[in-house]
């Protein structure tokens, strides 16, 4: 006989998990007491908010491809959770959610932290469910770690009522399971490359959950040998490899004019394994719904994708690893698109360059030596801001690089998601790029990067406003400031605290050999790197930004 904790332990060591990420609770001891003797196999990782660990919990399974484990408490435990679920399901990433519950003999009284987790996360996750018998423990964790690995991934909300985990049983842990993706029929693989060699000017819109390194590797070898652009969907930049002939930019928050320009000229796009969102679309505004101007091709595991938002030429149920093999299997290149496919990349190259950044320390210099040194496998995270044009526009994910980012546009991603990484991954160098706000959303999960040993590099960039919003203020509400202003702590000091390296840089010329310590520091290193406020973007400041708002103003 076994508890209903230890259960369901043994059921997620079958399945294959190794990492936990939570904030203890006493509505989920018994799960705490059966981790105390997986130490090694599957690890309980101590974060120092829920927040942070389901962030954590998302990067892993956007890293890994399996599901992510965030175990939470009841009531404000998952409410602080929340921001994690709500990035898995925009950003299609495998994640189990575990909640505990208010004894069963309680519910529905508004006990202390009860809530109806049905309801509160049947729109958030993709499956919210109650585990009201013990003896369907291995049932249910099997069935959530199916839901959240197939057609579009997602998270998925299991509560775990307190008496229930402490109920025995015999029943015996579940088998691990089989994943099977959904492959495209010949006619229809035969259909498509009819299709985009017949097209001029055909283009390749790709991202989603789901992609195995193999998968990846067929969609740039398909893209090479056919010479069509490929864009990357919102912060889905590591889908192919940024260093291919083909690769043209991300479809993403700040659309630059060369991508937009290529969706609108483009007269054919195979939309690979995305949920054509708001980013990706410019505001559902490139494509004309219900039907696009353009030809469409749109591949998608999910039933529920396909024809959500635009209406296919030619629908294909298909994970993307799949459609990838059978692409790169057929026949190819009919078409001549080399002419177009390297206006597209040239224009990609064009906008890596920015001009000299206003004060001492010039951002674009920092980006154009971090593409110089930085290991071919490194792994780069961040969260939401300003900042993050630097990484995400300017900073090519080459070669072996990954990119753990939020699509949901949630702040204070950035560092759970580096440690997580870190844990992931070990060997390879993990960099954070955090804006000042967005740094200080989750500072506190330093705690647990020293705890585990997991300790990335983080990069502060550091202008002392919430940057995005202070943008929007200057251009529609220009010399208004409100509510935007940091008055931040010293975060080196901060860093030393939590056994990091740590530096302030305010100049160009001293970021090389900081960032050198930085790499070499065996228990990570925090970079404050100060930068003007007029360097709220990268190709228009913040001065001038001040005066065209004052000016339409006028004008208005």
């Amino acid at each position: 006989m076994k508890s209903g904790g230890s259960l369901l332990v043994e059921c997620l060591l079958a399945l294959g998990a190794q990492k936990c990420f939570g904030v203890p609770g006493e509505s989920y001891l018994d799960v705490l007491d059966a981790l105390h003797d997986t130490k090694g196999r599957l690890d309980f990782i101590l974060c120092r908010n829920e927040g942070g660990a389901a962030f954590m919990a998302e990067a892993w399974g956007k890293l890994t491809g399996t599901p992510g484990i965030c175990m939470v408490t009841r009531g404000p435990g998952v409410t602080n959770a929340s921001i994690g679920i709500h990035t898995a399901m925009q950003d299609s990433t495998p994640m189990l959610v575990f909640v505990g519950q208010v004894a069963r003999e309680m519910k529905g009284r508004e006990a202390f932290q009860e809530i109806d987790y049905r309801a509160v996360f049947g729109t958030m996750a993709k499956w919210a469910v109650e585990i009201d018998d013990v003896e369907r423990i291995p049932e249910i964790l099997s069935r959530a770690w199916t839901t959240a690995l197939t057609g579009r991934p997602g998270p998925v909300v299991i509560a775990l009522p307190e008496d229930m985990l402490t109920s025995m049983t015999d029943k015996p842990a579940c088998k691990p399971v089989a994943i099977a993706e959904a492959a495209p029929r010949k006619a229809d693989i035969d259909t498509a490359l009819a299709m985009l060699d017949g097209a001029e000017r055909p283009l390749i819109l790709a991202g989603g959950g789901g992609w195995s390194d193999q998968g990846k590797a067929d969609l740039r070898r398909f893209a090479e040998t056919a010479n069509i652009p490929v864009l990357s969907a919102f912060r889905f930049h590591d889908v192919i490899a940024n260093d291919s002939a083909c690769y043209a930019g991300d479809a993403g928050v700040g659309m630059v004019a060369h991508v937009r320009q290529a969706i609108v000229e483009a007269d054919l796009v195979l939309a690979l394994n995305i949920r054509f969102g708001e980013m990706t679309t410019d505001g559902w505004s490139l494509f004309d719904v219900p039907n696009p101007r353009q030809k469409l091709i749109h591949a998608h595991a999910s039933d529920r994708e396909i024809g959500k938002v635009y209406s296919a030429d030619l629908p294909v149920y298909a994970g993307p690893n799949e459609m990838a093999a059978a692409l790169a299997a057929g026949r190819a290149g009919a078409g001549d698109h080399r002419a177009w496919c390297g206006q597209r990349r040239q224009a990609y190259l064009d906008g890596l360059a920015v001009p000299g950044q206003p004060g001492d320390l010039d951002m674009g210099a920092v980006i154009a030596h971090l593409r110089a040194v930085l290991p071919e496998d490194t792994i780069l995270t961040n969260g939401a801001g300003n900042f993050a044009i630097w990484p995400n526009k300017h900073l090519p994910v080459a070669g072996r690089m990954r990119l753990l980012a939020p699509q949901s546009g949630a702040m204070g991603y950035g560092v759970p998601a580096a440690v997580a990484a870190r844990l992931a991954e070990p060997q390879r160098t993990v960099l954070c790029f955090a804006g000042d706000g967005d740094f200080q959303m989750n500072c506190q999960e330093l705690g647990t990067a020293m705890q585990h040993g997991a300790q990335p590099v983080i990069l502060i960039v550091n202008n002392g406003t919430y940057g995005t919003i202070r943008m929007h203020q200057e251009r529609h509400y220009p010399a208004r400031v409100s509510g935007t202003e940091l008055q931040n702590p010293d975060f080196v000091q901060l860093a030393r605290a939590y056994g990091f390296h740590g530096e302030r840089v305010e100049k160009t010329a001293d970021f090389a050999a900081a960032f050198a310590r930085a790499l070499a520091s065996k228990t990570g290193a925090v970079l404050d790197l100060v930068i003007s406020k007029e360097a709220l973007t990268p190709k228009q400041t913040l001065s001038e930004m001040r005066a065209a708002g004052l000016k339409s103003s006028r004008q208005v």
